[in-house]
Protein backbone atom coordinates (compact mmCIF):
# COMPACT_ATOMS: atom_id res chain seq x y z
CA UNK A 1 0.00 0.00 0.00
CA UNK A 2 1.29 3.68 -1.17
CA UNK A 3 0.58 5.68 2.32
CA UNK A 4 1.59 8.43 1.34
CA UNK A 5 -0.99 8.59 -1.71
CA UNK A 6 -3.67 7.83 0.50
CA UNK A 7 -2.78 10.01 3.16
CA UNK A 8 -3.35 12.79 0.68
CA UNK A 9 -7.00 12.02 0.48
CA UNK A 10 -7.85 13.13 4.15
CA UNK A 11 -7.75 17.08 4.31
CA UNK A 12 -7.09 17.16 8.36
CA UNK A 13 -3.80 14.68 7.85
CA UNK A 14 -2.88 17.75 5.24
CA UNK A 15 -2.58 20.98 7.30
CA UNK A 16 0.41 22.65 9.09
CA UNK A 17 -0.99 21.30 12.63
CA UNK A 18 -2.32 17.49 11.54
CA UNK A 19 -2.41 15.77 14.46
CA UNK A 20 -1.25 12.02 15.02
CA UNK A 21 -4.41 10.16 14.52
CA UNK A 22 -4.52 6.96 16.76
CA UNK A 23 -8.23 6.52 17.84
CA UNK A 24 -9.71 5.47 14.38
CA UNK A 25 -10.91 1.90 16.70
CA UNK A 26 -13.83 4.95 18.05
CA UNK A 27 -14.21 7.08 15.05
CA UNK A 28 -12.16 6.57 11.04
CA UNK A 29 -11.37 10.31 9.00
CA UNK A 30 -12.94 11.03 5.97
CA UNK A 31 -11.52 11.24 3.01
CA UNK A 32 -12.50 13.85 0.47
CA UNK A 33 -14.36 11.91 -1.49
CA UNK A 34 -17.11 11.03 0.87
CA UNK A 35 -16.75 14.65 1.95
CA UNK A 36 -17.71 15.46 -1.82
CA UNK A 37 -20.37 12.89 -1.98
CA UNK A 38 -22.09 14.44 0.67
CA UNK A 39 -21.93 18.21 -0.34
CA UNK A 40 -22.87 17.16 -3.83
CA UNK A 41 -26.18 15.86 -2.57
CA UNK A 42 -27.12 18.82 -0.01
CA UNK A 43 -25.84 21.01 -3.23
CA UNK A 44 -26.76 19.66 -6.53
CA UNK A 45 -30.23 17.34 -5.52
CA UNK A 46 -31.21 18.03 -2.00
CA UNK A 47 -34.60 16.48 -2.65
CA UNK A 48 -36.79 14.04 -0.96
CA UNK A 49 -36.33 10.31 -2.00
CA UNK A 50 -38.99 7.80 -2.76
CA UNK A 51 -42.23 10.39 -2.64
CA UNK A 52 -41.91 13.17 -5.54
CA UNK A 53 -41.60 12.64 -9.41
CA UNK A 54 -39.78 15.08 -10.23
CA UNK A 55 -36.04 14.66 -11.41
CA UNK A 56 -34.05 15.69 -8.45
CA UNK A 57 -36.54 13.13 -6.69
CA UNK A 58 -35.54 10.11 -8.56
CA UNK A 59 -31.87 11.17 -8.74
CA UNK A 60 -31.89 10.82 -4.64
CA UNK A 61 -33.88 7.54 -4.94
CA UNK A 62 -31.13 5.99 -7.58
CA UNK A 63 -28.35 7.28 -5.41
CA UNK A 64 -29.76 6.53 -1.65
CA UNK A 65 -30.03 2.78 -3.81
CA UNK A 66 -26.80 3.04 -5.17
CA UNK A 67 -25.58 3.47 -1.76
CA UNK A 68 -27.59 0.37 -0.40
CA UNK A 69 -25.95 -1.55 -3.13
CA UNK A 70 -22.37 -0.65 -1.91
CA UNK A 71 -22.91 -1.70 1.47
CA UNK A 72 -24.85 -5.27 0.00
CA UNK A 73 -21.41 -5.43 -1.40
CA UNK A 74 -19.41 -4.46 1.34
CA UNK A 75 -20.76 -7.08 4.11
CA UNK A 76 -20.68 -9.45 0.93
CA UNK A 77 -24.94 -9.76 0.82
CA UNK A 78 -26.91 -11.13 -1.79
CA UNK A 79 -29.78 -8.91 -2.13
CA UNK A 80 -30.40 -5.14 -1.39
CA UNK A 81 -33.31 -5.88 0.11
CA UNK A 82 -31.32 -7.69 2.94
CA UNK A 83 -29.66 -4.23 4.16
CA UNK A 84 -31.52 -1.86 5.92
CA UNK A 85 -29.92 2.09 6.91
CA UNK A 86 -29.60 2.74 10.11
CA UNK A 87 -28.12 5.64 12.17
CA UNK A 88 -25.68 3.06 13.17
CA UNK A 89 -24.81 -0.61 14.60
CA UNK A 90 -26.62 0.00 18.14
CA UNK A 91 -29.55 0.79 16.57
CA UNK A 92 -29.25 -2.14 14.19
CA UNK A 93 -28.89 -4.44 17.25
CA UNK A 94 -32.19 -2.67 18.47
CA UNK A 95 -33.99 -3.64 15.71
CA UNK A 96 -33.16 -7.14 16.10
CA UNK A 97 -33.30 -6.95 19.62
CA UNK A 98 -36.97 -5.89 19.52
CA UNK A 99 -38.22 -7.59 16.41
CA UNK A 100 -37.82 -10.35 17.02
CA UNK A 101 -41.05 -10.61 19.98
CA UNK A 102 -39.02 -12.52 22.50
CA UNK A 103 -41.23 -13.40 25.66
CA UNK A 104 -40.50 -14.53 28.86
CA UNK A 105 -38.55 -17.42 29.39
CA UNK A 106 -36.57 -16.90 26.16
CA UNK A 107 -32.95 -17.10 26.73
CA UNK A 108 -30.60 -14.77 24.86
CA UNK A 109 -26.70 -15.21 25.19
CA UNK A 110 -23.57 -13.46 24.40
CA UNK A 111 -19.76 -13.36 24.74
CA UNK A 112 -18.47 -11.34 27.60
CA UNK A 113 -16.23 -8.83 25.87
CA UNK A 114 -19.54 -6.80 24.79
CA UNK A 115 -19.96 -3.25 23.46
CA UNK A 116 -23.04 -1.90 25.00
CA UNK A 117 -24.94 -1.79 22.06
CA UNK A 118 -24.97 -5.97 22.90
CA UNK A 119 -25.36 -5.92 26.53
CA UNK A 120 -27.62 -3.22 27.72
CA UNK A 121 -30.80 -4.23 24.66
CA UNK A 122 -30.70 -7.24 26.67
CA UNK A 123 -30.81 -6.00 29.90
CA UNK A 124 -33.70 -4.13 29.16
CA UNK A 125 -35.51 -6.72 27.60
CA UNK A 126 -34.66 -8.71 30.92
CA UNK A 127 -35.98 -6.06 33.04
CA UNK A 128 -39.09 -5.35 31.07
CA UNK A 129 -40.23 -8.73 28.65
CA UNK A 130 -38.76 -11.21 31.51
CA UNK A 131 -36.64 -12.46 28.92
CA UNK A 132 -33.25 -14.37 30.46
CA UNK A 133 -29.87 -12.88 29.47
CA UNK A 134 -26.27 -14.49 30.03
CA UNK A 135 -22.93 -14.31 28.84
CA UNK A 136 -20.81 -16.58 28.04
CA UNK A 137 -17.19 -16.58 29.60
CA UNK A 138 -14.00 -16.02 27.99
CA UNK A 139 -11.19 -18.75 27.61
CA UNK A 140 -8.17 -17.13 29.02
CA UNK A 141 -9.50 -13.84 29.64
CA UNK A 142 -9.24 -13.20 26.22
CA UNK A 143 -10.34 -15.99 23.77
CA UNK A 144 -13.82 -17.28 22.62
CA UNK A 145 -14.79 -20.73 24.25
CA UNK A 146 -16.24 -22.60 21.87
CA UNK A 147 -16.95 -25.88 24.46
CA UNK A 148 -18.54 -23.42 26.68
CA UNK A 149 -20.62 -22.49 23.63
CA UNK A 150 -21.37 -26.04 23.27
CA UNK A 151 -22.69 -26.62 26.35
CA UNK A 152 -24.52 -23.12 26.65
CA UNK A 153 -27.29 -23.58 23.76
CA UNK A 154 -30.67 -25.25 24.70
CA UNK A 155 -33.89 -25.47 23.85
CA UNK A 156 -34.93 -21.89 25.30
CA UNK A 157 -32.06 -20.13 24.05
CA UNK A 158 -33.57 -17.70 20.96
CA UNK A 159 -30.28 -16.34 19.98
CA UNK A 160 -26.57 -16.05 20.18
CA UNK A 161 -25.45 -12.44 19.61
CA UNK A 162 -21.56 -11.78 19.83
CA UNK A 163 -18.81 -9.32 18.44
CA UNK A 164 -16.78 -10.47 15.39
CA UNK A 165 -13.54 -7.92 16.04
CA UNK A 166 -13.64 -6.89 20.19
CA UNK A 167 -12.73 -2.91 20.12
CA UNK A 168 -11.39 -3.27 23.56
CA UNK A 169 -8.44 -5.53 21.88
CA UNK A 170 -8.83 -6.44 18.39
CA UNK A 171 -9.37 -10.36 18.98
CA UNK A 172 -11.43 -11.77 16.25
CA UNK A 173 -13.67 -14.32 17.33
CA UNK A 174 -14.00 -17.79 14.86
CA UNK A 175 -17.16 -16.32 13.14
CA UNK A 176 -18.37 -19.26 10.73
CA UNK A 177 -17.41 -22.09 13.78
CA UNK A 178 -19.54 -20.18 15.74
CA UNK A 179 -22.55 -19.81 13.78
CA UNK A 180 -22.83 -23.77 12.54
CA UNK A 181 -22.78 -24.41 16.41
CA UNK A 182 -25.91 -22.25 16.69
CA UNK A 183 -27.36 -23.29 13.57
CA UNK A 184 -27.46 -27.42 14.91
CA UNK A 185 -28.92 -26.08 17.70
CA UNK A 186 -31.66 -23.94 15.85
CA UNK A 187 -30.36 -20.59 17.24
CA UNK A 188 -30.39 -17.49 15.38
CA UNK A 189 -26.81 -16.03 15.10
CA UNK A 190 -26.38 -12.01 15.47
CA UNK A 191 -23.00 -10.98 14.68
CA UNK A 192 -21.42 -7.12 15.57
CA UNK A 193 -19.16 -6.07 12.71
CA UNK A 194 -18.31 -2.59 13.92
CA UNK A 195 -14.97 -2.85 14.09
CA UNK A 196 -14.46 -5.79 11.54
CA UNK A 197 -15.75 -5.20 8.58
CA UNK A 198 -13.41 -1.85 8.22
CA UNK A 199 -10.36 -4.40 8.71
CA UNK A 200 -11.26 -7.35 7.22
CA UNK A 201 -12.99 -9.01 4.11
CA UNK A 202 -16.52 -9.98 5.43
CA UNK A 203 -19.24 -12.18 3.70
CA UNK A 204 -22.36 -12.91 5.13
CA UNK A 205 -23.73 -15.61 2.95
CA UNK A 206 -20.27 -16.94 3.46
CA UNK A 207 -20.64 -17.06 7.69
CA UNK A 208 -24.33 -17.72 7.37
CA UNK A 209 -24.97 -15.17 10.00
CA UNK A 210 -28.77 -14.37 10.37
CA UNK A 211 -28.12 -10.85 11.23
CA UNK A 212 -25.29 -8.46 11.15
CA UNK A 213 -24.85 -4.87 12.44
CA UNK A 214 -22.11 -1.74 11.12
CA UNK A 215 -21.28 1.60 11.64
CA UNK A 216 -20.15 4.07 8.95
CA UNK A 217 -18.17 6.19 11.10
CA UNK A 218 -15.81 2.93 11.73
CA UNK A 219 -14.51 2.69 7.95
CA UNK A 220 -14.73 6.45 6.81
CA UNK A 221 -18.51 7.25 6.28
CA UNK A 222 -20.66 9.91 8.58
CA UNK A 223 -21.53 9.44 11.66
CA UNK A 224 -25.06 8.86 12.30
CA UNK A 225 -25.18 5.92 9.89
CA UNK A 226 -25.22 2.51 10.25
CA UNK A 227 -26.51 -0.54 8.18
CA UNK A 228 -28.52 -4.19 9.43
CA UNK A 229 -27.90 -6.78 7.08
CA UNK A 230 -30.37 -9.60 7.81
CA UNK A 231 -31.61 -12.74 6.08
CA UNK A 232 -34.45 -11.54 4.21
CA UNK A 233 -36.56 -14.15 5.39
CA UNK A 234 -35.80 -13.50 8.52
CA UNK A 235 -36.42 -10.00 7.96
CA UNK A 236 -39.45 -10.57 7.08
CA UNK A 237 -40.66 -11.97 10.66
CA UNK A 238 -38.78 -8.82 12.39
CA UNK A 239 -41.81 -6.77 14.06
CA UNK A 240 -40.76 -3.33 12.94
CA UNK A 241 -39.38 -0.88 16.09
CA UNK A 242 -40.50 2.51 14.43
CA UNK A 243 -43.33 2.62 11.65
CA UNK A 244 -44.79 5.84 9.60
CA UNK A 245 -44.56 7.65 6.83
CA UNK A 246 -42.41 5.18 4.10
CA UNK A 247 -43.25 2.17 5.82
CA UNK A 248 -46.70 1.41 4.32
CA UNK A 249 -48.27 0.35 1.08
CA UNK A 250 -51.38 2.21 2.34
CA UNK A 251 -53.75 2.86 5.02
CA UNK A 252 -57.30 3.95 6.29
CA UNK A 253 -58.85 4.73 9.92
CA UNK A 254 -58.88 1.31 10.94
CA UNK A 255 -55.92 -0.67 9.34
CA UNK A 256 -52.52 -0.27 7.30
CA UNK A 257 -50.66 -2.31 5.46
CA UNK A 258 -46.86 -2.58 5.67
CA UNK A 259 -44.05 -2.72 2.97
CA UNK A 260 -41.89 -5.28 2.76
CA UNK A 261 -38.19 -5.16 3.95
CA UNK A 262 -35.96 -2.93 4.43
CA UNK A 263 -38.58 -0.14 3.74
CA UNK A 264 -40.31 -1.43 6.59
CA UNK A 265 -37.80 -0.36 8.52
CA UNK A 266 -36.82 2.96 7.59
CA UNK A 267 -39.43 5.49 8.75
CA UNK A 268 -40.02 8.92 7.66
CA UNK A 269 -37.24 11.20 5.90
CA UNK A 270 -33.87 9.29 5.42
CA UNK A 271 -30.56 10.82 6.07
CA UNK A 272 -30.10 10.67 2.79
CA UNK A 273 -26.56 12.88 2.53
CA UNK A 274 -25.18 10.17 5.11
CA UNK A 275 -26.64 7.07 3.59
CA UNK A 276 -24.87 8.38 -0.09
CA UNK A 277 -22.04 8.76 2.01
CA UNK A 278 -21.69 5.65 3.59
CA UNK A 279 -21.49 4.30 0.05
CA UNK A 280 -18.92 6.31 -0.95
CA UNK A 281 -16.75 5.03 1.84
CA UNK A 282 -18.04 1.72 1.44
CA UNK A 283 -16.50 2.13 -2.16
CA UNK A 284 -13.53 4.33 -1.29
CA UNK A 285 -12.60 0.74 1.13
CA UNK A 286 -13.60 -2.22 -1.00
CA UNK A 287 -11.03 -0.08 -3.45
CA UNK A 288 -8.16 -0.48 -1.61
CA UNK A 289 -8.73 -3.72 -0.46
CA UNK A 290 -9.47 -4.65 3.18
CA UNK A 291 -6.74 -7.17 3.14
CA UNK A 292 -4.62 -5.04 2.17
CA UNK A 293 -5.88 -2.61 5.00
CA UNK A 294 -5.38 -5.79 7.35
CA UNK A 295 -2.04 -6.72 6.24
CA UNK A 296 -1.36 -3.00 6.98
CA UNK A 297 -2.46 -2.52 10.21
CA UNK A 298 -0.58 -5.91 11.52
CA UNK A 299 2.25 -4.30 10.54
CA UNK A 300 2.35 -1.24 12.04
CA UNK A 301 1.00 -3.02 15.34
CA UNK A 302 4.04 -5.22 15.22
CA UNK A 303 6.20 -1.71 15.30
CA UNK A 304 4.39 -0.61 18.19
CA UNK A 305 4.72 -4.28 20.35
CA UNK A 306 8.32 -4.13 19.55
CA UNK A 307 9.10 -0.46 20.31
CA UNK A 308 7.43 -0.85 23.60
CA UNK A 309 7.65 -4.25 24.47
CA UNK A 310 10.35 -3.36 27.11
CA UNK A 311 8.82 -0.77 29.02
CA UNK A 312 8.47 -2.63 32.28
CA UNK A 313 5.91 -0.20 33.25
CA UNK A 314 3.42 -0.72 30.64
CA UNK A 315 0.94 -3.27 30.63
CA UNK A 316 -0.44 -4.58 27.93
CA UNK A 317 -4.08 -5.73 27.97
CA UNK A 318 -5.21 -8.59 25.19
CA UNK A 319 -3.47 -11.44 23.76
CA UNK A 320 -0.10 -11.02 24.04
CA UNK A 321 -0.11 -12.17 19.89
CA UNK A 322 0.16 -9.12 17.99
CA UNK A 323 -1.11 -11.47 15.68
CA UNK A 324 -4.57 -11.86 17.40
CA UNK A 325 -4.69 -7.80 17.88
CA UNK A 326 -5.43 -6.05 14.42
CA UNK A 327 -4.72 -2.47 14.33
CA UNK A 328 -5.44 -2.24 18.27
CA UNK A 329 -2.61 -1.69 21.26
CA UNK A 330 -5.09 -1.11 24.63
CA UNK A 331 -2.47 -0.63 27.54
CA UNK A 332 -1.74 0.74 30.73
CA UNK A 333 0.66 2.36 32.63
CA UNK A 334 1.75 2.17 36.37
CA UNK A 335 1.07 4.96 38.24
CA UNK A 336 -1.06 6.69 35.43
CA UNK A 337 -5.02 6.46 35.10
CA UNK A 338 -5.61 5.89 31.31
CA UNK A 339 -7.52 9.46 30.60
CA UNK A 340 -4.31 11.34 32.34
CA UNK A 341 -2.39 9.26 29.33
CA UNK A 342 -4.45 10.14 26.49
CA UNK A 343 -4.92 14.22 27.88
CA UNK A 344 -0.86 14.03 28.12
CA UNK A 345 0.02 12.93 24.74
CA UNK A 346 -2.92 15.01 23.14
CA UNK A 347 -1.73 18.28 25.25
CA UNK A 348 2.09 17.62 24.77
CA UNK A 349 2.38 15.71 21.44
CA UNK A 350 -0.65 16.26 19.47
CA UNK A 351 -1.17 12.36 19.63
CA UNK A 352 -5.01 11.31 19.62
CA UNK A 353 -5.69 7.92 21.66
CA UNK A 354 -9.00 7.36 23.70
CA UNK A 355 -9.07 6.26 27.14
CA UNK A 356 -11.28 4.74 29.47
CA UNK A 357 -13.37 1.53 29.28
CA UNK A 358 -14.31 2.00 25.46
CA UNK A 359 -18.27 0.92 25.91
CA UNK A 360 -16.99 -2.47 27.34
CA UNK A 361 -18.08 -1.52 30.67
CA UNK A 362 -19.25 -4.95 31.82
CA UNK A 363 -15.74 -6.74 31.12
CA UNK A 364 -14.10 -4.12 33.03
CA UNK A 365 -16.40 -3.75 35.81
CA UNK A 366 -15.97 -7.87 36.18
CA UNK A 367 -11.95 -7.86 36.26
CA UNK A 368 -11.99 -4.70 38.26
CA UNK A 369 -10.15 -2.68 36.12
CA UNK A 370 -10.72 1.02 36.13
CA UNK A 371 -10.25 0.95 31.80
CA UNK A 372 -7.10 1.37 29.08
CA UNK A 373 -5.35 3.86 27.14
CA UNK A 374 -6.10 2.89 23.44
CA UNK A 375 -4.00 3.44 20.61
CA UNK A 376 -5.49 1.94 17.13
CA UNK A 377 -4.28 2.58 13.23
CA UNK A 378 -5.82 2.50 10.08
CA UNK A 379 -5.11 2.66 6.70
CA UNK A 380 -3.48 6.65 6.46
CA UNK A 381 -1.53 5.27 9.46
CA UNK A 382 2.42 5.26 8.44
CA UNK A 383 5.41 4.13 10.95
CA UNK A 384 6.15 7.93 11.69
CA UNK A 385 2.82 8.07 13.64
CA UNK A 386 3.78 4.73 15.14
CA UNK A 387 7.33 6.23 16.28
CA UNK A 388 5.77 9.36 17.49
CA UNK A 389 3.70 7.66 19.41
CA UNK A 390 5.99 4.89 21.00
CA UNK A 391 8.66 7.38 21.85
CA UNK A 392 6.36 9.76 23.54
CA UNK A 393 5.22 6.97 25.59
CA UNK A 394 9.30 6.20 26.55
CA UNK A 395 9.47 9.70 27.27
CA UNK A 396 6.70 10.93 28.84
CA UNK A 397 7.51 7.83 31.66
CA UNK A 398 11.09 9.15 31.79
CA UNK A 399 9.81 12.46 32.84
CA UNK A 400 7.74 10.88 35.85
CA UNK A 401 10.20 9.11 37.22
Amino acid sequence: MDISKYRKDFPILNSDDSPVYLDSACMTLRPQVVIDAITDYYTNYPACGGRSVHKLSWQVTENFEMARDSLRRFMGAENPSEIVFTKNATESMNIVANGLNLKQGDEVLTSDKEHNANVVPWHHLAKYKGIKYDVLPAKDNYYFDIEALKESLNSKTKLFSFVHTSNLDGHTNPAKEIVEICHDKGVRVMMDTAQSAPHKEINVVDLDVDFAAVSAHKFCGPSGMGALYGKYDELKELIPTYVGGSTVVNSTYKDYELLPPPSCFEPGLQNYAGAIGSGAAAEYIMNIGRDNIQEHENKLNKLMTKELRDVESLDLVGPSDVNQRGGIFSFNLDGWDPTEVAMHLDEEYNIAIRSGMHCVHSWFNSRGIEGTARASVYLYNNEEDVLSFTNAIKESIEIRK
